[in-house]
């Protein structure tokens, strides 16, 4: 008699079960049994039974079901999580329950009512990575509900699972909105998310820290030109910097899925460099290397990394992207030098850390006149400063020397705006964000060209942008968001926004408390902050200020001028 034939299908499989259980049960053992048992009767079967599912497993904490159509699956976990998170409404956290959701579709081994096979444990895997209140699939699931539901999906590479050979393509669901694709306008994917975690200096010397920050900042500044990458600010990933951290935490935290950490020693005229590309979600390594070479290429190893990283994580580099993002450095090793030294004194705040920064760029120029983005970054010090016509000079010669780079464009952009060419200043702003649309920095300097031509609304939305890619943001960014919430009239949020700075104020933002204040009708306060800006700037008139802030429109200009002349600035 011939063996009986294993019978097979095709299934898209979901695996549920709920986090922390153990945790429940030891606090309330029967109160957990019942709230689940409520759960399963009055969330769990109903949304099965209505997206044509089969229960064919329960284990305790668990369950198992089976659906002809991946779209039905994601869609009921989608709504199981929409309607777990609404039962957990009024119960105390530490009572909630939170299920882990995993899709996948694959082959399965049928046994009776029961299923068996690696398309039933790898659903059970990708449940057990995701958090809690969460879902997990597989890429099976992904290709084919990708474009029939506006679901957004957080790609997390390749993850070693057990008891499976290879590695299974993980993509978290970033939403839960499962509803029929129509003409919304929402992003199918996330981009692949990298933190570079600032690069140790192993020489010893804290006069060499500058140089070791600044090697880590351009292979953030160059990753970041690549728009298939989502890359956090340095900003965020230099919080880090000198603690012993785990990566899964940093990923957690900066919300990433990859985190690149290393190490540079100088010796002489050596260089030794180390970097690592790390999992965030599972904390193991996908790419290591290590670079001996003389200190004069310090450029081409950082390259050698960004090729490799991008390499990595997007399977293959697309050369023509990679030819677009390079643009032109200088390759004399001083002038680097001198540029890293200005970088750094470049994001300190205040007048003095904004003086030894040109100090530096201008020696950096002196040794390489060609260096563009020295010449770009200088161009907006002379601009911030007054000397408009120096740094509009500066600004055009930076974009004809190199018309790739957004920081030169940037600049230019700048220049021409506080010289009161505003809607001059579109084109290169649009140009910056679009060389880079990763930076967000360079981001949010183009937030001041939406403000001042009276786009409120987009400069709210570019914010918002800068604020997921730098989710630890420097305390210039409140300044800027104070200005667009001052123009979108919400004047208490733009004042909290503009106190925050402490005793670190700009001049400028005592004015826009005056204004706020006087909105507010607390008038007191308002000439008080008119007070402190002439203190610091005694000649500054109402004349001044509308120099200062060249709004297009007459409106928004008034809108700015009137309360700060009620509060009692002088004409």
């Amino acid at each position: 008699m011939t063996e009986e034939r294993v019978k097979r299908r095709l299934a898209a499989i979901l695996a549920a079960d709920v986090a922390g259980y153990a945790r429940l049960i030891n606090l309330d053992e029967a109160g957990t049994l019942a709230a689940l048992k409520q759960r399963w009767r009055e969330v769990l079967q109903p949304l099965v039974a209505a997206h044509q599912g089969r229960i064919f497993k329960t284990m305790g904490d668990g369950v198992l079901v089976e659906f002809a159509s991946a779209v039905n699956a994601i869609a009921c976990a989608a709504e199981l999580q929409k309607g777990m998170r609404a039962a957990n409404k009024g119960v105390k956290e530490d009572r909630s329950i939170n299920f882990r959701v995993g899709v996948n579709v694959g082959d399965v081994v049928v046994e009776g009512g029961d299923l068996h096979g690696d398309g039933v444990i790898i659903a059970v895997r990708l449940q057990g990575m995701a958090d809690p209140g969460g879902i997990c699939v597989s890429r099976s699931v992904y290709d084919q509900v990708a474009n029939k539901l506006n679901l957004l999906f957080e790609d997390l590479g390749l993850c070693e699972v057990k008891n499976i050979a290879s590695p299974v393509h993980v993509f978290r669901v970033a939403n839960m909105e499962a509803t029929p694709q129509g003409d919304a306008e929402n992003e199918t994917i996330i981009k692949p998310s990298i933190a570079v975690l600032p690069f140790t200096n192993l020489g010893g010397d804290p006069a060499q820290q500058y140089f070791s920050d600044g090697i880590t900042e351009d292979i953030i500044t160059e990753l970041a030109r690549f728009r298939s990458l989502f890359v956090i600010a340095s900003h965020s990933s230099f919080q880090y910097r000198d603690k012993s951290v785990d990566v899964r935490r940093v990923g957690h935290e900066l919300r990433v899925q990859y985190v690149v950490e290393g190490s540079l020693r100088k010796s002489g005229n050596r260089l030794r460099m180390t970097a690592q590309l790390i999992n965030a979600r599972t904390g193991n390594h996908v790419w290591s290397e290590r670079y001996d070479r003389g200190e004069g290429d310090v450029i081409a190893v950082q390259d050698e990394i960004v090729q490799a990283i991008v390499a990595t994580i997007a399977g293959q580099v697309v050369f023509v992207e990679l030819d677009k993002a390079r643009h032109k450095r200088t390759e004399h090793l001083g002038a680097y030098d001198c540029f890293l030294h200005g970088l750094h004194h470049w994001r300190g705040v205040g007048n003095k850390e904004g003086d030894k920064s040109s100090q530096w760029l201008e020696k950096a120029l002196e040794l390489d006149p060609g260096y563009a983005e020295a010449l770009a970054r200088l161009s907006i010090n002379k601009a911030q400063d007054g000397v408009s016509d120096q740094a509009l000079l500066m600004a055009n010669k930076a974009v004809t020397l190199d018309p790739n780079n957004g920081w030169c464009h940037c600049a230019l952009g700048f220049a021409k705006l506080v010289s009161g060419s505003v809607l001059a200043s579109e084109s290169h702003f649009k140009t910056a964000l679009r060389l880079n649309a990763n930076d967000p920095d360079l981001m949010m300097w183009c937030v001041m060209y939406y403000q001042y031509s009276g786009q409120f609304d987009e400069a709210e939305r570019v914010t918002k942008i800068c604020e997921k890619l730098n989710p630890l943001p420097p305390a210039w960014y409140r300044n800027v968001r104070a200005v667009t919430e001052y123009n979108l009239r919400r004047y208490a949020s733009a004042a909290q926004l503009l106190e925050s700075q402490g005793t670190d104020k700009m001049y400028w933002s005592h004015y826009y408390l005056a204004a706020c204040y006087q909105r507010l009708d607390n008038t007191q306060e308002a000439k008080r902050q008119v007070a402190m800006a002439l203190k610091m700037r005694p000649a500054l008139t109402i004349r001044d200020v509308a120099a200062l802030e060249p709004y297009v429109r007459p409106d928004d200009m008034e809108h700015l001028l009137e309360p700060v002349r009620q509060a009692g600035f002088p004409n």
